[in-house]
């Protein structure tokens, strides 16, 4: 007989444990329900409660007299709720809905399968047009659609077609606004944070999907709408200036033509263009194919000028009184600078003669004799001209109210010498990059009286004036008097200036540069390929307006000693443009017993100055470094 075995202890020993347990259990899940009830409940709620963000209504752009150049519209982002959707309806609303997008064999596979996933939530397609969103409504209010969701989506629009096909106005000078609502170069992302204002903020609970729970809205943030900018453009000057620029882009087989139109005395921008242009209601087809378009060659493309640059050379050296416009000077077609020839463009010497006369037939020779005379040294001379530089904005961002302003390539001598050579090629503008738009801000304040103005494009925003940099005197009314007839009779006394220049009943003044460009590839000048330039005012009295054209990478139809023929030549497309001006601008000439403007400015050489002698021109001296050579005017 087996002995009696006694569990008693054992189970004593269970029940303890199991006591112990389910104590440490309640206890653990007292402190679930009481002590962590905040935290859980707010852990609940952060994983149903998501903030949606909602974006404001971007701010619309328009121009000086209210014309729509950009604005926001909203277009639907059809999405859908696939685990929803019953999996033997599937197949007939992925037909219907190819049939209402209008989607090729490809493009109806991808909907289909989007649509047969289980994914809780889909894309189906953006930015609808009006008569989709309504098909897709009636197929929802019929029935025949279910779980799908027309979600409004704000959509940038450039309404305005541009000067050239497949382009819309003004593009490079507003940029766009990509899908995240970020402003993208030009006006749109430089005034981005007034543009785009503040996005409303709501939390809410949300099923399964995503959806939010009506009832559990809490706005966090109410937001702001963008702000309306008006711009001092002039749209219809802006499109017939972006026409003749295609017209001379296409006509001289450049790389790109481009113009500013800009008050002389506030400096308000009128006009401001490059062609090519883009259409920036398809900036991201723009993207893949060409982004180089984005870049607005008016603020971020320097060049080396040419001969524009001889007025600066005359203003530092008439302000110093080392001439007048009626000193006479040496042109002796070529100069020797140790082993480096400076020339004029047709190597041919035109004698002593005045020195407006070096400036309006653009003699290299002349200007960097002239250039010379500004310091006893060579170091001086280069200060001086320097400064005057500086003073003008060359080497300087203009402070124009858009992305991506270059401040050009300037050497400043005190930090590396200019050698002789330097100061010569410098005085007709070679060896120097600048943008078109500070040439337009130089030349403004030798035709206004001296102030250096500040471009600017924006006028308003939203029922407020923009702050406006004031002007800064930087020349002597006189000076700029004298500079203003200097310019004035470059074209009319130069005779094929003054054909392709002048425009009958108005003051017009101004200088080309024509610039040899440099190959790096290569090492060398491109024979057949120049940079045409010029920079000049129009007005009735006094100069109103200062235009100034680029024609880069031009192709001349002829090209010999001194001369470059164009198609159309950059004086040829500065008149056109004055006229369009003068049109859209309602600029009338004056009556004919109305004073000439030369009766009214500065003669060339002050009243009262004596007629200097012949200068003597100091010797030259310095380094000089390895040959260099620059075309003429």
């Amino acid at each position: 007989m087996l002995g009696r075995t006694d569990r008693r202890g054992r189970l004593l020993v269970v029940l303890v444990v199991f006591v112990l347990l389910a104590t440490v259990a309640g206890a653990r899940l007292a402190y679930w329900q009481v002590a962590a009830h905040d935290q859980l409940v707010g852990m609940a709620q952060q994983q149903l409660e998501r903030p949606a963000v909602e974006p404001a209504t971007r701010g619309s752009i328009y121009d000086r007299t209210g014309v729509l150049l950009a604005t926001t519209v909203y277009r639907d982002q059809l999405v859908a709720y696939p685990d929803q959707i019953p999996a033997g309806e599937r197949a007939a609303m992925a037909g219907q809905l190819a049939s209402i997008l209008g989607l090729d064999a490809a493009g109806s596979a991808a909907l289909a399968a989007k649509l047969e996933s289980s994914a809780a939530y889909v894309v189906l397609a953006d930015q609808l047009t009006s008569a989709q969103s309504r098909a897709v409504q009636a197929g929802l209010d019929s029935g025949q659609l279910s779980e799908l969701e027309l979600i409004p989506q704000p959509v940038r629009v450039y309404p305005n077609p541009g000067g050239a096909p497949g382009t819309t106005l003004a593009s490079q000078l507003l940029g766009f606004v990509n899908s995240d609502g970020a402003g993208q170069y030009g006006i749109e992302q430089r005034y981005q944070a007034l543009l785009a204002g503040r996005a409303r903020v709501v939390m809410a609970e949300r099923d399964v999907a995503g959806r939010p729970i009506a009832g559990t809205e809490i706005v966090t943030d109410p937001g702001a709408p963008g702000e309306d900018l008006q711009l001092t453009i002039d749209a219809g000057l802006q499109l017939a200036v972006e026409k003749e620029l295609n017209a001379a882009w296409i006509a001289d087989d450049a790389t790109s033509a481009s113009a500013i139109v800009m008050d002389a005395a506030s400096g308000a921008v009128l006009a401001w263009a490059s062609e090519p242009g883009y259409d920036a209601n398809a900036y991201a087809a723009v993207a893949r194919q060409d982004p180089a378009a984005f870049v607005d060659p008016l603020i971020s493309r320097v060049y080396e000028p040419g001969s524009v640059m001889k007025m600066f050379t005359a203003t530092a050296a008439i302000e110093k009184r080392v001439v007048t416009p009626m000193t006479l000077i040496d042109d002796s077609g070529v100069m020797q600078i140790g082993p480096v020839q400076i020339a004029d463009a047709d190597r041919r010497p035109m004698g002593m003669i005045p020195f407006e006369k070096v400036i309006a037939y653009s003699r290299n020779v002349g200007a960097a004799r002239v250039a010379r005379m500004l310091g006893s040294s060579v170091d001086s001379a280069s200060a001086a001209l320097y400064a005057l530089w500086k003073r003008l904005g060359i080497g300087q961002p203009t402070g124009v109210d858009l992305a991506g302003e270059l401040p050009g390539l300037v050497t400043d001598p005190a930090t590396d010498p200019w050698t002789a050579v330097d100061l010569a090629n410098h005085a007709f503008g070679q060896g120097v990059a600048v943008t078109l738009a500070q040439l337009a801000r130089g030349y403004a304040a030798m035709a206004n009286g001296g102030r250096l103005v500040e471009p600017h494009l924006v006028e308003a925003i939203g029922q407020h004036p923009a702050p406006v940099t004031p002007p800064v005197q930087v020349l002597s009314p006189g000076l700029s008097s004298t500079l203003t007839s200097m310019m004035r009779y470059t074209v009319t006394a130069v005779p094929w200036y003054a054909a392709w220049t002048l425009i009958p009943g108005y003051d017009v003044g101004g200088k080309t540069g024509t610039a040899q460009i440099w190959d790096p590839k290569a090492g060398r000048w491109l024979s057949n390929r120049f940079d045409f330039t010029f920079v000049g005012y129009l007005g009735r009295q006094r100069p109103e307006l200062i235009i100034a054209v680029e024609i880069d990478h031009s192709r001349p139809t002829i090209i010999g000693q001194g001369i470059f023929q164009q198609n159309i030549t950059s004086n040829e497309l500065f008149r056109r443009i004055g006229r369009d001006a003068i049109q859209a601008l309602d600029m009338a000439p004056l009556p004919a017993h109305a004073p000439a403007p030369g009766d009214l400015a500065s003669p060339s050489l002050p009243p009262g100055a004596p007629v200097p002698a012949p200068t003597v021109v100091p010797p030259w001296s310095g380094e000089v470094p390895a040959p260099t050579s620059s075309p003429g005017p």
